[in-house]
C-alpha cells in the first residue's frame, strides 16, 4: 500500500485499458540439458502465488538458455527479509518489488540497478505505471502488474434485497445500501459490506479521491471517510475492526461464503475468485463495479499500485536480468499473467480481450466499466519516508477503528506524530 522524493503522478486508466525464512525452491524452469545462466528471483509464498510460475515458465520457454530459481520467502516476512538481504550484500539477481513503500527505500539507498536503457526500449505508452519506479530521473524497476480498487458485489444478495447492481455509487449511497443489505444476527449474520482492516481502505480512498499527500501533515481531509466507516461499524453494517483483527478475517473467505454483499478490494481478488469458482469451492455469483466516489457524477478515481521487478546491484547476471525485466513488463509477460486473472501493467486491446475471455469473468457492462477508471493514484505514502509514515498512520488508524480514540483525536495525533517523528520538525 503505498510520495516524497519519487514523483508519483496520476495514472490515466483510459491509457490502462485493463485497466519465515527465506529459502531457495527448486528451479521454476530448467533448460533441457542445463541452462547457461541461472537467475535467482525473490518471491513470496511461491506455491500460493501462481503468477510467478506463469511468468517464469513463459520466460523460460522464450529463453531456454536461462533457468529461473525462485528465492521463496514467507509473505509476512518478505519486506523485512529483502531489506536484510540487500543490506548484507546478497547476490539474488532480481528483487520482486512488492509495493511502492518498499521501492522508496530501495531507490533511496541505491540498492537496485538503474534501468533507463531498458525502459527506453519499452512501449511506455502502454505501461502507464512505469513512472512510479522513477526516482531522481532514474528508473530502478519496471512493473509487471497493476492493481487498483474496485467494488466486488454479490449479485444474488443484491437481487434478494431488491437493490440494483451498483454502477456509480457515492460513498454515502454505498453506506445506505449496506444498511439495506445487512440481515440476520450472530453466526447467521450477513453484512451489507466488509471493509478490511488495512488503513489504506479508509485513508487511501480519501487521499486518492481528493489528491492529498501523506507527507503534508494536515489530515483533515480524512475525517469524512473515517466518519463514514466508523458510522457503518456502529450501525453493524460492517464487521467491526476489533473482531476482524482478532479473528484474522480473510476478505476472500467473507465474500466467497456470502457473509458480505459488497467488498471494496483490489483487482488481485479476481484471480482467486476465478480459481475457486473453477474448483467448486465457491458458488458466489459476483460482479465488479467502479469504487464508490465522494461526489455523484464525478469521474472515477481509484487507488492502487504496481508490482514490479528490480535488479539487485550485486547481481552477477545483469544482462540476463534485464532480459527478464523487458519480458515481464512487455506484451509477452502481460499475456502470461493475464492468463491466470492477474491484471498486467502492460495494456492492449488484445490483452483486454484475453482477460475478459477467461472462464468465469463477469461479462456485464458495469464490470467492464470498472476496468476503465479515469485516474489511479497510489494507495498510501510513497518515497523514502513511506515506511515511517505508514507506521504512524496505521497505528493511529487502529486506535480510531477500535474506538480507543475519536476520529478528531486520532487525526490530530497523526498530524502531531508525523510532524515530530517523521519530518523531525
Amino acid at each position: 500500500m503505498k510520495r516524497s522524493l519519487i514523483a508519483v503522478g496520476t495514472v490515466a486508466a483510459a491509457a490502462l485499458a485493463l485497466a519465515g525464512c527465506a529459502g531457495t525452491s527448486a528451479p521454476a524452469s530448467s533448460a533441457s540439458g542445463g541452462g547457461s545462466t541461472t537467475l535467482r528471483i525473490s518471491v513470496w509464498n511461491y506455491a500460493q502465488t501462481p503468477e510467478f510460475k506463469a511468468l517464469f515458465d513463459a520466460f523460460h520457454k522464450a529463453n531456454p538458455d536461462i533457468t529461473i530459481e525462485p528465492v521463496d520467502i514467507l509473505a509476512a516476512n518478505y519486506e523485512d527479509k529483502v531489506t536484510t538481504m540487500l543490506a548484507g550484500g546478497d547476490t539474488t539477481d532480481i528483487i520482486t518489488v512488492k509495493n511502492l513503500t518498499d521501492f522508496g527505500g530501495y531507490a533511496q539507498k541505491k540498492q537496485l540497478v538503474g534501468v533507463n536503457d531498458l525502459v527506453k526500449a519499452l512501449p511506455s505508452d502502454k505501461i502507464p505505471a512505469l513512472g512510479e519506479y522513477k526516482a531522481d530521473g532514474t528508473y530502478y524497476a519496471v512493473p509487471y502488474r497493476q492493481d487498483f480498487s474496485v467494488l466486488f458485489y454479490n449479485k444474488q444478495l443484491l437481487k434478494d434485497a431488491g437493490i440494483a447492481e451498483p454502477s456509480a455509487l457515492t460513498w454515502d449511497e454505498f453506506a445506505a445500501d449496506a444498511k439495506k443489505l445487512t440481515k440476520g444476527d450472530g453466526a447467521d449474520k450477513v453484512y451489507g459490506a466488509y471493509i478490511h482492516t488495512w488503513n489504506s481502505l479508509v485513508q487511501g480512498y480519501a487521499s486518492a479521491q481528493q489528491d492529498k499527500a501523506f507527507d503534508k501533515p494536515d489530515y483533515s481531509w480524512m475525517k469524512d471517510q473515517y466518519d463514514l466507516t466508523v458510522g457503518m461499524q456502529k450501525d453493524g453494517t460492517i464487521l467491526d475492526y476489533g473482531t476482524a483483527k482478532s479473528q484474522q478475517a480473510q476478505y476472500k473467505t467473507i465474500f466467497e461464503t456470502g457473509k458480505a454483499a459488497m467488498v471494496p478490494m483490489g483487482t488481485w481478488l479476481i484471480s482467486p475468485l476465478l480459481a475457486d469458482t473453477a474448483a467448486g469451492t465457491t458458488s458466489v455469483d459476483w460482479g465488479i463495479a467502479p469504487i464508490p466516489q465522494i461526489k455523484s457524477g464525478s469521474k472515477v478515481t481509484t487507488m492502487g499500485g504496481p508490482t514490479g521487478f528490480g535488479i539487485n546491484k550485486n547481481s552477477k547476471n545483469q544482462d540476463a536480468a534485464k532480459k527478464f525485466l523487458s519480458f515481464a513488463a512487455g506484451p509477452d509477460g502481460a499475456k502470461a499473467v493475464a492468463s491466470i486473472g492477474i491484471v498486467p501493467a502492460y495494456h492492449s486491446d488484445e490483452i483486454t480481450t484475453q482477460y475478459f475471455g477467461l472462464k468465469g469473468m463477469p461479462q456485464d457492462a458495469t464490470s467492464k466499466k470498472a476496468f476503465t477508471p479515469d485516474t489511479i493514484r497510489p494507495d498510501g505514502a510513497t518515497g523514502p519516508l513511506a515506511a515511517q509514515l505508514q507506521g504512524v498512520l496505521d497505528q493511529e488508524h487502529q486506535l480510531i477503528m477500535t474506538g480507543s480514540k475519536s476520529v478528531d483525536d486520532g487525526i490530530s495525533e497523526m498530524e502531531s506524530r508525523v510532524t515530530s517523528e517523521v519530518l523531525n520538525q
